[in-house]
Order: C-alpha cells, then structure tokens, then sequence
C-alpha cells in the first residue's frame, strides 16, 4: 500500500482559509475540511459543522460526536475533540496523510483486486465500528477513504448532518434519501457498496451526472456494477437493494469480506490462549489422578 502514498491528490478548492478556528492554527484547505495546527503543533483536520445552528441541532451533533469519539477502530480516523456550542460549530479529527479513493482511481484507474478486497474489509470494519456506537457516517463517498502507510481508513465521522436531504455527493446517496424517508445504518451500507463499485470500475453504480438525474436513476433502475464479478459483486448487489431493509448489516458485511479472504491471512500457527493451556493442564490432571486410582483398585 505504500506505493498508493506516491500518488498526487487532485487539486484542493481555492476558498478562503480562516487563520484561527478555537485553538487551532488554519494551515490550508482540504476539501470540505481543514488541515491545522493544535497547540502542541500537531497536525488536525477540522470540519465545519454549518448544519449546527439551534438547540436540537447541537444537540443532535453533541450524541453523534460522543459515540463517534467512542467508536473503536484502527481502519477509522480519531474524533479527537469536538466544540458545538461556540459560534463556528467544528470538529477536530486525526490528520490522515495520504491520497483518497477518488485521488487513487482518478490517477491510476480501478484498484487491482487484492487491493479491492483489502478496502472493502477495512472500511467495512470502520462502519461496523460507528454502527457499534449507536451512530452512523451519513456521507461516506470516495473521498472519505484515505490511503495512509498501512491501508484505507475511514474520516468524516460524526460531521454529516442526519437530517440533510441533499447530499454532497449524490452518487453515492441511497434511494431513502431521494425518496424522504428514514435513513440510518442501511444508507452507510449503501454508500459503502457505491463506493467500492467505483473502486473496482471506475465509476459509480449509478454513474455520474446531475443530481436529478441521478436521483431518478438511482430510485428506478438497477446499478451498473460493470465487470466486477464474483463474490464481492454478489455482496454489492444485495447492499444496493432499495429496499433498506434487505440489505445486510455492517456486522454482516464483517464476518463476510472475512471468511472470504486469502486463506493465507487468516490461518497459520497460532499460540495456544494461557486459558487453554491451564485448562489442558487440569484436564491432564484429571485423567492422571483416575488413571492411579484405578491402578490401585
């Protein structure tokens, strides 16, 4: 993987940058977020949270920042600390340094399938986590899976507004939100699914356009999963069923991706636990002292 932290990122907007945000240094932009500063001079990306404005919305981000800062997981970028009561609502989040997914296709076309595999384990174990938590991604896309040394990792966790009809990224958006009904864990499912379709072709199952266009594509016709074959396309398939409830969990979409990796990375040598070896010494035991009683009868 670490060949993929050669690659250029795509060129980042030119916005206004603040110079201060809390007690954060503003470096540049990245994206939707910030690249800074902390106090100790440490690198932080910062996200602005523009959906915080009243009560209910503070308090609606304060519960999802919580259980995202709990969700644990070494595929998901840390929530390091969060502040939605000030006047600029923002989160501040571990710096990831390397190229994202959209960056990684946009250069060098779709992922080989070795490395396929390893992007949907990984970032399918950084949902799982925040599903764990009680809280959801809610705009999980390309660009939010990063390739640092060591392999993809999720960031955007605890930034999206739940409520949000319009999404920035409608290609990756699942049919409950067009269709204005409840979105939850299954539209992660779905974003997910989108995601790795256009890292193996190169595009989105839906692909790209217009947000109305898109919208009608998505709720009406089926995804274009291109040559994509086997059992991931399977998986994906069932992830991208419009109806919510059909589509497997994150916990699902876990034990699978892992009973169908390489063999060679999930067998070989194992030490035995300290718990079993006490248990087969006592075992021994047993048997040894049966063994002599019956000697002596």
């Amino acid at each position: 993987m670490s060949s993929r932290t050669s690659v250029r990122p795509a060129p980042r907007l030119v916005l206004p940058v603040p110079s201060r945000l809390g007690e954060h240094t503003v470096l540049e932009r990245l994206g939707a977020d910030y690249l800074a500063r902390d106090a100790d001079g440490g690198l932080v990306v910062l996200s602005v949270l523009p959906w915080v404005r009243g009560p209910r919305s503070r308090a609606v981000a304060q519960a999802r920042l919580e259980a995202a800062a709990q969700a644990s997981s070494r595929h998901l970028a840390r929530v390091v600390h969060s502040d939605v009561g000030g006047d600029k609502p923002h989160v501040v989040g571990e710096y990831v340094d390397g190229p994202s997914l959209r960056d990684v296709v946009g250069a060098d076309g779709p992922l080989p399938a070795a490395e396929l595999a390893a992007t949907a384990r990984r970032t399918a174990a950084a949902l799982a986590a925040l599903h764990r938590a009680g809280t959801t991604h809610g705009a999980f896309e390309p660009g939010r899976v990063l390739y640092p040394r060591g392999g993809a990792k999720v960031t955007g966790a605890g930034t999206a507004d739940p409520d949000a009809r319009e999404v920035a990224h409608p290609a990756y958006q699942a049919p409950e939100h067009i269709e204005d009904e409840p979105v939850g864990a299954p539209a992660d499912v779905w974003a997910w699914a989108a995601t790795l379709v256009y890292a193996a072709t190169g595009h989105p199952p839906f692909g790209f356009g217009a947000g109305d266009v898109l919208a009608r594509r998505i709720t009406s016709r089926p995804p274009d999963l291109g040559d994509l074959d086997g059992p991931l396309r399977d998986l994906l398939l069932r992830c991208l069923d419009k109806d919510p409830e059909a589509r497997p969990t994150t916990s699902r979409l876990v034990r699978v991706l892992r009973d169908e990796a390489p063999h060679e990375e999930r067998t070989g040598p194992r030490r035995i636990p300290r718990y079993r070896w006490r248990m087969m010494v006592a075992l021994g035991g047993v048997v040894g002292a049966g063994f002599g009683v019956g000697i002596v009868w």
